[in-house]
């Protein structure tokens, strides 16, 4: 599975794999649960099963934003119109700590994926808990694509200060 999954170099749904190997889509949830208990980083996205990108390939960040609910299409429209990609959403919540959903968003329609599935299954967003308050960890292949998001989040008063 493993090396499928290397070979393939994207997210790959769980459905995929089960029709690949030809076994239930339990079998999946399962092999994967044994693999990661065994040492191996899979990640768990919106988008399907993915194995960790090449470490030194890209340039990362983490952005401290606050916002309402209505503008995180803005938001994240303008990471991915600047080749920015979002790996993940964390709160720091006052009772359990960090909160984190991976999102590898990167591009429009992974946005209007992600908001249609927060509008079909009525999910509170996590930055809900906290006012607003969220950060992002983002990478982009050159670290100058992150400075010019970051400049037009802040025009936008997306960002902290």
């Amino acid at each position: 599975m493993l090396d499928w999954m290397r070979h393939h170099n994207r997210s790959v749904t769980g459905e995929e794999l089960a029709k690949h190997f030809r076994v239930s889509r339990q079998c999946v949830v399962q092999d994967i649960a044994i693999l990661r208990a065994g040492g191996e980083q899979i990640i768990a996205t919106p988008q399907g099963y993915r194995l960790p990108q090449e470490a030194g390939l890209a340039h990362r960040a983490i952005l401290a934003c606050r916002h309402s609910p209505e503008s995180t299409a803005q938001e994240l429209q303008i990471l991915v119109d600047h080749a920015v990609r979002v790996l993940d959403v964390f709160v720091e919540h006052p009772l359990y700590g960090e909160l984190r959903g991976t999102l590898m968003i990167e591009s429009r329609a992974d946005v209007d994926d992600f908001l249609k599935k927060v509008k079909a299954s009525k999910a509170s967003l996590l930055s809900s808990l906290t006012g607003g308050v969220h950060l992002h960890t983002v990478e982009a292949s050159r670290p100058e694509m992150i400075e010019r998001a970051t400049a037009l989040l802040r025009t936008k008063g997306f960002l902290l200060k």
